[in-house]
Order: C-alpha cells, then structure tokens, then sequence
C-alpha cells in the first residue's frame, strides 16, 4: 500500500513508510526533495489548472507496483475513528467489504449547479455535461440528475485497489481533457483557473452513483490550516486591536475575493474565520445603530471570536426564545409620534431586562448579563444561525 501525500511546498511528511511525499507541480517550482510528478508520463504542467490531480494522474501512470493506492494532502488525511492515520492492515479490513475509501459527502446548501456559480461560471458545468454525453453517455442522465442536487465528495481524496484507482482515472481523465479544450479560461484568477480539480471532486461522486460502488465514508484529519486562513486572522487581530472595523472588512472581503474558500471547513479549522466575518458583521451595525459597539469593551481577537462563538451555542440553543426576546424586545422599543412610526431607537445591552419580563431559561439571562449582549447582536447570531452559518 502507498499511500501519496501531495503538496506544492515544504512540510514535514507522516513518519510512517506507506506514506509517500509527492510534489505536485514540481515541473513549475524548486525541488523540494521529495517524490516529483514531472517524471515518467507526467502532466506537471497542468497544476495551475488541475491542482492535486497532477499527482492522482502520476501515480495512474507510474506506479505499477502498488496494489493499493490513495490520495492525501500536506494538511489534509483520511484517518480512522480515532483521527489516526490508517494503516496498511486497517485498510486492507475495510477495502475487503468496500470498494474504495473516501471523504464524508458534504451537503450544500443550495444545488451544485447553484452552488458552483458563486465563485465559477456555472456555463463551464454546461460544457462538462456536454462532454459527459459524448464521451461517456451511461453517465450523463446521472452527471444531470445529482448536478441540480446537493451532495458531492471533497479533496479528491480516496484509498482503492491499484485496479479500481485506475478504472476511476480512465474515467476521469479523457473528460477533464476534452473539457478544458472547450472552456475559455483566459479571464479567470488563480482560483478559478483550478477548475479541474474541483470539477473531478463531483465527477467521483457521479462515477460512483452510476458504477453503483460501495464506499466508506472516513473521517478527514486536518493537520494544519493553510497560510492564507493564519495571514487573515493576523490581519483581522490588529484591525481590531486599532477598532478600524472599515479596514477589517475591506481586509475579509480582500481574502474571500482572491480565495472564497478560507471560509470552508476544510481550511477554517476552528470556524475562526467565519466568526471573524460575523464579528465584523455585528460590530459595523452595531456601530451604526448605537454609535458604540463590541470592541469598547474589548479589541482582543480571540476573547472576540469566543464570544460570538457562545452567543451561536445560545442561540442554537434556544431559537424560539431568542426569537420572541427579539420580537418583544423591538416592539418595547417602537415609538410612536404623531401616527406616524419612528424609526426604533434601541439602547444598547438592554436585553436581559427583557428576557427577565418573559421568564425565558436561566441560561439567556445569565449569558446576556454577564456578556452585555447587544440587540443587533443577537438579531445577526440568529439569522446566521438559521442560515446554518
């Protein structure tokens, strides 16, 4: 068994012997000492475009002793129930019932068609389905059919025999080369321009669902955050630490613009990113309600994402309280003048009075006293929440 950790920089590989370092890209960047992917038959080259499937093609085309392969990443493994890289007799036990070993499905808020168009050009879908049908027809009724629904695999990360790895590749590959013959790239930024290896991070789940194979769902161990997640919450902690809430969502929406996917699980690790979004989010209404926000209490960036960490807890917690505290709590603070409505004049961190008046949970009132919660910042907690933020 080997199984191949692919990385574009220095890192400190797994101690154990089936765990293979291989550099992808390597043909574009300096040697980094470990196994390249710009060897034998090799589409190094290709790595802006195909990401870490410069590596899943070398190891189809150059290993031929292996009887089983997988894929993994410097920061990223499939691991065991007991967040422990797998051994070689733990995946022979589970490849015995199962055909190959991959990620957990995600399901996506919206379809993948829908979902895809936030940050691609959804018409490159078109083309890909196009291509599906003339090169590989059986799978194009199902390529349609799970597009407009919302579950893919993720990280083009799998373990499999050598033979069904290959089977995988063959399907693979004759299609993302067809594609990308056919789509105009030539307008797209670094991210975009990696759009084959996210396109082969659903084709796996197609293939899959058409070949009707068994797959076991592993559990994915995260290592270390990428460098652009740790820059940004550097960056985030000295906005606050100055209270320059403009200059702290002009820094957010600088990163997400270049790589929307800081926000995903995979590379936010602790969620600290998107509750540095929401920070930012509550502070600037916060700011434009009251004239006054969270950070006069505290500029402390972790103290500041613990919070608003709790106050999602709470809110998970108790959403039909915290709904009917807000309702109540906006209806004391609606005034009338002349028959006409004024625009709500709230004063902030007035809450828990309101909390106590509808003998809502112990918890509610505690949590608003003791962290001075503000309205606006349980109004934004709560639509966040609802939106499974």
């Amino acid at each position: 068994m080997t199984i191949y950790t692919m990385s574009h920089k220095a890192f400190n590989p797994p101690p154990f012997k089936d765990y293979v370092p291989l550099q992808v890209g390597s043909v574009l960047h300096e040697d980094l000492g470990f196994l390249r992917d710009d060897s034998g038959d090799s589409i190094s080259e290709q790595n802006p475009y195909y990401s870490e499937l410069t590596g899943l093609y070398w190891i189809w085309k150059n290993d031929k002793s292996s009887d089983i392969v997988g894929t993994a990443h410097y920061r990223r493994y499939l691991v065991n129930k007991e967040n422990q890289l797998y051994t070689d007799s733990e995946v022979r036990k589970i490849l015995s019932r199962y055909n190959l070993i991959t990620t957990k499905l995600l399901t996506l808020e919206h379809s993948y068609y829908d979902a895809f168009g936030d940050r691609h050009n959804n018409c490159d879908l078109d083309v890909l389905g196009e291509v599906i049908n003339e090169l590989a027809p059986d799978y194009h009724d199902a390529y349609n059919e799970l597009v407009h629904k919302n579950r893919t695999y993720f990280g083009n990360m799998i373990i499999a025999k050598k033979e069904t790895y290959n089977a995988y590749m063959e399907f693979l590959f004759p299609i993302l080369f067809e594609a990308q013959k056919r789509i105009d790239m030539s307008s797209y930024d670094g991210y975009q321009k990696r759009l084959f290896g996210f396109f082969s991070e659903f084709l796996l789940y197609v293939y899959v669902k058409v070949k009707g194979l068994k797959v076991y769902e592993s559990q994915v161990g995260m290592i270390s955050e990428k460098t652009e997640t740790k820059e940004l919450k550097e960056m985030l902690a000295g906005y606050f630490s100055r209270k320059d809430i403009e200059g702290a969502k002009n820094c957010f929406m600088s990163y997400y613009n270049k790589r929307p996917d800081i926000l995903m699980e995979a590379s936010d690790l602790n969620h600290e990113c998107r509750l540095g979004m929401q920070a930012i989010s509550s502070l600037e209404w916060e700011l434009k309600t009251y004239g006054c926000c969270r950070l006069f209490l505290t500029t402390d960036f972790y103290e500041l994402i613990h919070y608003y960490e709790a106050l999602n807890n709470l809110v998970n917690k108790y959403p039909k309280d915290i709904m009917r505290l807000l309702n109540q709590y906006e209806q004391n603070n609606r005034t009338e003048i002349t028959g006409q409505k004024k625009a709500p004049r709230y004063k902030m961190y007035e809450l828990a009075e309101t909390a106590i008046s509808l003998s809502l949970e112990k918890d509610i009132i505690t949590f608003l006293k003791d962290n001075n919660t503000s309205h606006m910042e349980l109004k934004i907690a709560l639509a966040l929440v609802n939106f499974h933020f």
